[in-house]
Order: C-alpha cells, then structure tokens, then sequence
C-alpha cells in the first residue's frame, strides 16, 4: 500500500478523498488546503487523516509517495513540478493544465524524475467507456468511419471558459483512451454561437478529420432544454452506440449499415446503382455497475507498482489541451487548425 495526499479540498477535492481513503491500494495520509476550515470538513471529525495548510510541509514529509491535484488549472503545473522535485508521483485533475506548453513541461518533468504522471479523465475508467476501447480494439466495428458526439444540457453557463473548454475534455479525452493510436485529428475546425451575449460561445460545433481517416465531430451546448449524452461510433462493418443516461441500455452495438463490400469501386458505378443495406442484429453487453474514480485510483496504484505509464498519461492530457487550443484559434480566424501535438506527443518536440 502507498501513501498519498489530496490537494485541493474544493469542488473535485472531495470525490478523490473519498475515493483514495476507501482504495486498499492507498493510504490517505493527509488533505492540503489553504482553507483549514474546509479541509477538516472534507476529512471528517473522527478520521486520522491529517489537515495540512502548507504544500511546501507536505511535500517535504517523507512518508508521502505520491499527490493528488484538485486546484485551479492555472496552479497545476507549479504545483506538480514542485511534487517531482521532491519525488512524488502525480495525479492531476483536468485540464492537465491551462495551456499546452505548460503541460509539455510537466510531461518533460515527469520523465526527467522518472515519476508517473496522471491525468484524471473520469470517463476514461467507466465501465462504458472501457467496453468501447475493447470493442474498437478487438477489430469488431471495422475501420472507424465517424464518431459522432453530442453533449448538451441547460446550463452551467461558465464564467471564466466557453462551452467547449467546459463540456468538450470529456469527449476529447474519451476519443482519445478508445481510438486506436489516440486522439491525433489532421485539423480541428470549430464554430460557435453566443446567443446569450455571455462574451463567449454557448453553442459549439467541432470537426475533426481522422489521422485514420475516419471524421470526428462534437456537439455542445448549454441552451439546450434537454440533457443527452450520447456517443455514435461507425465502422466498417458495426456501429456502436453509447447513451450515458440510459443504465438499462448504455451501449448497443448495430450490426447495420451500408454494405461497403458491394458498393461499386468507380464512384461513377456508384452514383448509378442502389446503396445496398444491412439490417442485422441489436446486441446490448452486460456492464458492470463500478465508480469511475474508484477505477482511476486503481490504476494509478498499478501503474507506479508496474512503472509504466497509466492509461490517461500526461501525453493524453496534452493532446486534449492542443485540441481546445486549437478550437480557441479556429474560433478567432474561421479557419481550420492543425493541433500542436498532432503527429506527435513529444514534449521534447513542443517546447523545442
């Protein structure tokens, strides 16, 4: 068992507190938070955890292998250099950090101390979310022709982000643990509404043609009178749809389509015969019902026990970071963008 600590006892705090403290991988040692009187409300009257004010005590202490980040992004990357420096592996709440030359650093850092660093895309370590990088791994849905997403809902109108660094790093970083090779789109095109007159979009549209040659597009959206959370993911031969807010039928996997393997080869030919179509059957696996973050907490025990990189690396956080950097860019000129990291994950190359 290893020892960690929470910093950060706001928002997010709380939910890795709960979750490391009830791991039988850790030993939650103490929460650090500028705000004693917040932090000894997470930990509990009764618990032996400590309350800590001061990251520069904590990190000195020498029975702490390894933290866990839940501050504001712009305090990310200081605070996780400062870890390394001292030794400890770092877990880190997303964004990774609030631009991506910065996370470039963090990864570089990491790499030079030879410490693992984590970022903690939730979904990632759904039993959803897992089931679909199985599912396109194994070959069973054929070449990834179009992932269609859509995240809509009313509200939370954000006061310092627009709809797509609020509501986007979930699909961007759930393309990323389930397509083959990462998220690595060619470029990123992104338009956007502001019906509100917030000073920001609301409304958001992003496409993303494929390294594999596939299409990406994302909707989000915080006007919209309904919620839905929905995923659709087309292959070759199967498409695979996930519905977050349907347990009894999270995912559905369609053996329907177009018939590739009948279609003409001449687009000619094509334009003159019948599409052909297939209509196969529904299959709905079984999933487990496990929290996410229980699931994240495992694996960032595994992965420093293994010393290997966890499934959601800093490399999976920065190239979520240079594609809402790249949306932020196609916003401002209506042209589409080529991400920083794409074709690579170099942090060596990025910060060059």
């Amino acid at each position: 068992m290893r020892s960690i600590a929470v910093i950060g006892a706001g928002y997010w705090g709380p939910n890795l507190v709960r979750n490391f403290r009830n791991s039988p991988a850790w030993d939650l040692v103490a929460v650090c938070d500028l705000d004693e009187t917040r932090a000894r409300k997470v930990v509990g009257t009764r618990s032996t955890v400590e309350v800590e004010t001061s990251v520069e005590r904590l990190l000195a202490r020498d029975d702490l292998d390894a933290v866990a980040i839940a501050t504001p992004a712009r305090t990310h990357a200081p605070l996780a250099l400062a870890a390394f420096e001292a030794g400890k592996h770092v877990l880190v709440e997303k964004p990774l950090a609030d631009n991506a030359e910065t996370a470039a650093l963090m990864v570089s850092a990491a790499a030079a101390a030879d410490r693992v660093l984590m970022i903690d895309h939730t979904y990632c370590y759904t039993p959803a979310v897992r089931h679909i990088q199985q599912v396109i791994a194994s070959g069973e849905l054929g070449e990834i022709l179009y992932v269609d997403s859509t995240r809509i809902n009313l509200g939370l109108v954000q006061p310092d982000v627009d709809v797509f660094w609020d509501l986007a790093p979930h699909d961007l970083s759930i393309l990323d643990f389930v397509l083959p090779g990462g998220l690595d789109p060619i470029t990123v095109s992104a338009s956007g509404a502001d019906p509100l007159g917030a000073g920001k979009a609301c409304v958001g549209y992003l496409t993303m043609p494929l390294a594999s040659g596939g299409i990406a597009h994302i909707n989000v959206n915080w006007l919209s009178p309904t919620k839905i959370r929905q995923m659709v993911v087309g292959g070759s031969r199967r498409t695979l749809v996930w519905d977050d807010l349907n347990p009894q039928q999270r995912i559905a996997i369609h053996d329907r389509g177009v018939d590739l393997g009948t279609q003409a080869a001449d687009a000619r030919q094509r334009a003159a015969v019948t599409v052909s179509y297939r209509m196969g059957d529904i299959t709905v696996p079984a999933l487990p019902e496990t929290e996410a973050l229980a699931g994240m907490a495992a694996e960032f025990a595994a992965a420093i026990e293994e010393r290997r990189a966890p499934r959601t690396d800093g490399t999976a956080g920065l190239r979520v970071l240079s594609v809402l950097e790249a949306v932020s860019t196609s916003l401002v000129t209506g042209r589409a963008v080529a991400p920083t990291a794409h074709a690579a994950t170099s942090a060596e190359e990025l910060v060059a």
